[in-house]
């Protein structure tokens, strides 16, 4: 490790990279806790100002000298990440992706399993007022931080339009998680075979380039023998799968062109979500949707479907886990037949209970998603270490949880949450451990961020080393069934 001295700050020492005769790292200023990369040497593509020595120049972390940095160090570019077992962190501060590395490096050190640092849906950027280049940034500065070197990736999470894809492509995202779930027919899980029938006649097959008889032809005429299981089709669990999902199949290849298009040739992962939908995926309509998709030519590496049981944002598994087994073996025997995507788990966060069936199952063909709870662990060490903002924003999360829950679904009840004022300094902390305060916090966070987000921030970066810890402690448990 080279030895440097930086008057303004303190340099991170693992962020120091030598290139020839020049040397870049990152350094926290004394005076005001600010974030600056310096280099030492020629750097006429940086925009900064010199050191009071005159001997390193000092850049704000701007979009400009991001993209600089990245021409000089290749691997702070994400990269697409294929098959290979991954796990998406969700940051909605901007400053969670070093105790994301930390938790990588002490549990998964040697392990295939590869992170996606920058991830956030078109949702939750609105709800945060960020930007897709503005999370890349912030999780590339973090990467460059902790010298992170191995493969890393992007996902803009939840895209549901032709419209929302370019200022992810231009930021230079590697996985884009597609989300039909506008166009599927809820209805037909419970349609008369009748009403399917008439349904199936108005679907669009010319977009398709099919017919109904060739589908009928290509799934009803014999069973099919996958991974251990026999999937027979008739023309009910046909028309099923056809009326539910056909127009999702139809729209995400309108994105995929698109993407295609934009993308110019780069490389990217693909993944097809249909988690958000208010029924469980069948088999027979897993194998069908991974079936045309792959059949026209999709770059598919993941596929999300609607298991059964909750999957509700910061809380464990809700749900029957024997059946949960059963139907997990069932999904995974699709997906080892195919051979040819992983599994995804989306709103994947502390669901401990189905992780170590999930990895025996998908046999490291698995990507699982978190979100939010980075942003629970910020909260905790705001209850932690500055009780009276905690009191400020618990008490605004109450009143603003009616509204805000509506995009979610969620168990979690406000007459079970404590307010500000029946609560010691001391029982803060655990209200982020309980089921209903946690489910309350987490849903809230953009109305928090807008009225109390620059004070957390400032709060998260005179306590890093207490977030990095709270960070490294809550993943751990999260990625050692997958690791170890």
């Amino acid at each position: 490790m080279l030895q440097l001295n930086c008057p303004e700050g303190s340099i991170y020492p693992r962020s120091v990279v030598r290139q020839g005769d020049v040397t870049y790292f990152l350094c926290k200023l004394h005076d005001s806790s600010e974030q600056r990369l310096g280099i030492i040497g020629s750097a006429p593509d940086f925009l900064g100002a010199l050191s009071r020595d005159g001997e390193i120049l000092l850049c704000p972390l701007s979009a400009e000298n991001a993209a600089a940095l990245q021409e000089h160090l290749p691997w702070l570019r994400p990269v697409p990440l294929g098959r290979r077992a991954s796990f998406g962190f969700g940051d909605r501060l901007g400053c969670a992706t070093p105790g994301h590395i930390q938790a990588m490096r002490a549990t998964c050190a040697g392990q295939p399993m590869a992170p996606i640092y920058a991830q956030q849906s078109v949702r939750e950027n609105t709800r945060t007022g960020r930007t897709p280049r503005q999370v890349m940034d912030f999780a590339m500065w973090g990467v460059f931080q902790e010298g992170w070197r191995d493969p890393w990736g992007a996902d803009a999470d939840h895209v549901k339009e032709v419209a929302v894809l370019a200022p992810f492509v231009e930021a230079g995202y590697t996985f884009y998680t597609i989300d039909p779930s506008d166009h599927v027919d809820n209805d037909a899980q419970t349609d008369s075979v009748d009403v399917l029938r008439a349904k199936a006649a108005d679907l669009p097959w010319d977009q398709l380039g099919v017919t109904y008889d060739d589908l009928h032809r290509d799934y009803c005429q014999g069973p099919f023998d996958l991974d251990g299981l026999t999937l027979a089709f008739n023309e009910e669990i046909l028309l099923r799968a056809l009326v539910k999902y056909v127009r999702a199949i139809a729209h995400a290849l309108t994105i995929i062109q698109a993407l295609d298009e934009q993308m110019g040739g780069r490389p990217y992962d693909l993944e097809m979500s249909v988690d958000e939908t208010d029924t469980p995926t069948s088999i027979h309509e897993h194998f069908f949707i991974a079936n045309e998709l792959l059949r026209r030519g999709a770059p598919l590496v993941s596929l999300a479907p609607r298991f059964v049981g909750k999957f509700q944002k910061g809380v464990d598994y809700m749900g029957d886990l024997a059946e949960f087994e059963t139907e997990l073996a069932r999904h995974t025997a699709i997906l080892h037949h195919f051979d040819a995507y992983k599994l995804s788990v989306h709103t994947g966060s502390d669901k401990f209970s189905i992780y170590p069936a999930i990895n025996r199952y998908a046999r490291g063909y698995v990507h699982v998603k978190t979100a939010g709870t980075s942003y629970l662990e910020a909260l905790r060490v705001a209850a932690s270490e500055d009780p009276a903002l905690f009191r400020r924003m618990l008490t605004l999360a109450r009143a603003r949880f009616e509204h805000d829950r509506k995009t979610y679904y969620i168990d979690g009840r406000l007459d079970r949450v404590p307010t500000a004022e029946e609560l010691t300094d001391a029982a803060l902390p655990g209200l982020l451990d309980q089921f209903d305060a946690r489910q309350v916090l987490h849903v809230t966070f953009g109305s928090i961020l807008d009225e109390y987000g620059d004070e957390l921030q400032q709060l998260l970066t005179v306590r890093e080393d207490e977030y990095r810890a709270d960070l490294e402690k809550h993943f751990e448990r999260h990625l050692a069934p997958f690791c170890r």
